[in-house]
């Protein structure tokens, strides 16, 4: 009992579903024949069962095979997406229908007439269950009502009175219109686990790919702007040390400075728990500009530390992602920085003069718009004659 517990708990959600969808088929249509001896019994009433008898039970075993085959078949093809086998669904009605034939003839005579219905009913309604693996509720319909007309008309067939006839046929239209679609339910469920299990494994996929995207986009613009600042320091302080000049050694010092925060930041993009500082964006920004020889002039930089921690995280991303842009791509001689507050939201605007292609168009520029559409906010890059203005707003309420 143990190993069949843990067997169980070592399956999944779906997997069991599954389990119980198969085995709920198997186990029914595997009752034919004990249902086959009940009318037998029903029919005889204490008599000596006859050879049609026997027949009857052998056919409804041969149908039962059937019927669990094409069931087997059926699932398997219902979850490929694929119809149902036409062969072996054919080949089960055709055994169903001659057992159904030998119960009518093997009962026919009997004054036990409730026998002769239940007798076209059972083969023919277990392999309308096996087709509900696959046929929809519309296909199993006419063909649940045309068993409850044939049981009506062979009922008919043994003296009895029409309207007793069209009752019977009635009831066994609706009793195996009602198991045939009980069926088709527990197939329906499968569906949904199974769309779910699919749901949740998309998710993750998703989870994983949001994943990245954010690793990739925090370590381009973190990367961006350090790499560009360590090139252009480096960059002076060749210079300076091929005249001699003492600023050199500081230059050097802020290389290896800007090297360590690198390397910080690069950690904590990986934990994810990086924040940016506005404040000190626009100081770094600022630095590095005017080592580029780009002359730099920030306003609104006192109103930078009041601002909520969200808003200054999106507008830091701006000011590291434009600023590298300036030094990447432009030739710029002057850049300004503004940062405006009011009505509710943050105008942060960096212009340069160094146009340098089309604008909007970096991976970078796509990114700062990613970023700021998660925070509610808008970002347009646009040319103005030979300045290049990149503008973002965001509403200080609505950054999350």
């Amino acid at each position: 009992m143990p190993t069949v517990s843990r067997w169980w708990n070592s399956r999944t959600a779906p997997q069991r579903i599954d389990l119980y969808t198969r085995w709920s088929f198997y186990v029914f249509l595997a009752g034919l024949p004990v249902l086959a001896l009940a009318v037998v019994g029903a029919a005889v009433e204490g008599a000596a069962p006859t050879e049609g008898s026997w027949l009857f039970v052998a056919g409804s075993v041969a149908t039962a095979a059937a019927a669990v085959q094409l069931t087997r078949r059926g699932l398997a093809a219902h979850l490929a997406a694929r119809p149902l086998p036409g062969r072996l669904a054919v080949l089960a009605f055709c055994v169903a229908g001659a057992t159904a034939a030998g119960g009518v003839w093997a009962f026919a005579d009997r004054e036990a007439s409730v026998a002769v219905p239940w007798s076209v009913t059972l083969p023919l309604g277990a392999v309308l269950i096996a087709c509900s693996t696959v046929w929809s509720t519309r296909q199993l319909t006419p063909y649940a009502v045309g068993i409850g007309v044939l049981s009506g008309f062979v009922t008919s067939l043994s003296d009895a009175h029409p309207a007793a006839a069209v009752v019977q046929g009635v009831v066994m239209a609706t009793a195996v219109l009602f198991v045939v679609l009980a069926f088709r339910f527990t197939v329906w469920v499968l569906d949904v686990v199974l769309e779910m299990e699919r749901s949740r494994g998309v998710q993750l996929q998703l989870a994983v790919a949001e994943e990245r995207l954010r690793f990739s986009r925090d370590l381009h613009d973190v990367m961006g702007r350090n790499l560009s600042a360590i090139a252009v320091k480096s960059q002076l302080a060749g210079e300076l040390v091929r005249r001699s000049r003492p600023e050199a050694a500081d230059e050097v010092a802020d290389i290896s400075r800007i090297a360590e925060e690198s390397l910080k930041e690069v950690r904590e993009v990986v934990r994810g728990y990086r924040s940016t500082d506005l404040t000190g964006e626009l100081a770094g920004a600022r630095s590095v500009l005017r080592a580029a020889g780009v002359e730099c002039a920030v306003h609104g930089e006192d109103g930078a530390g009041g601002l909520p921690e969200p808003v200054q995280a999106a507008l830091g991303w701006v000011v590291r992602e434009t600023v590298t842009n300036v030094l990447r791509h432009s030739r710029a001689g002057e850049c300004t920085i503004a940062l405006d507050s009011g009505s509710g939201e943050v105008r942060l605007t960096v212009s340069n003069d160094g146009v340098s292609g089309e604008p909007g168009t970096g991976n970078g520029l796509i990114g700062l718009r990613e970023r700021l559409s998660g925070a509610g906010g808008t970002l347009r890059a646009a040319r103005d004659g030979d300045r290049f203005t990149v503008t973002a707003t965001v509403p200080i309420g609505g950054a999350a």
